[in-house]
């Protein structure tokens, strides 16, 4: 990485202003050399009818931090970068707290990028399974 934690952390801050994950209160949390995490209240906001977690609201989550993962591991300056396919297993419902995505790299291509995304409750309980692939388009 070669910025600092801090300053990546910042970046993402910045990039969510006025979009959906400030919308969906989505906030980076932590960065590391092959991982991105961001935390999301688990409130009425982001609920299905029934009073639990929407899983549309897990895969924007979930979308949001691999997006923001390939940002940052691949050359922002120079690439679009674009979610193309996404799946997405729910394994627990959650009504209350918070939600954890932790964003892995399982290929880094020069063009498409594989993510294993999982999200996770306070008590480290998996909720859902994510796998993402992106597109870095160059910029012209």
């Amino acid at each position: 990485m070669k910025y600092s934690k801090e300053e990546v952390l910042s970046r993402c801050k910045e990039i969510c202003k006025n979009t959906m994950m400030e919308t969906l209160d989505i906030e980076f949390i932590d960065v590391g050399d092959d991982v991105l995490v961001a935390k999301m209240p688990v409130t009425p906001k982001v609920h299905q009818p029934d009073g639990v977690l929407h899983g549309g609201a897990m895969v924007a989550l979930a979308e949001s931090v691999g997006s923001a993962a390939s940002m940052l591991f691949l050359d922002a300056e120079k690439y679009y970068i674009r979610g193309i396919e996404i799946s997405a297993n729910h394994v627990k419902s959650i009504r209350e707290g918070e939600v954890f995505a932790y964003a892995t790299v399982v290929h880094k291509g020069r063009t498409t990028q594989l993510w294993d995304i999982k999200i996770k409750d306070v008590e480290d309980n998996l909720i859902s399974v994510v796998k993402l692939t992106t597109i870095a388009l160059p910029k012209n």
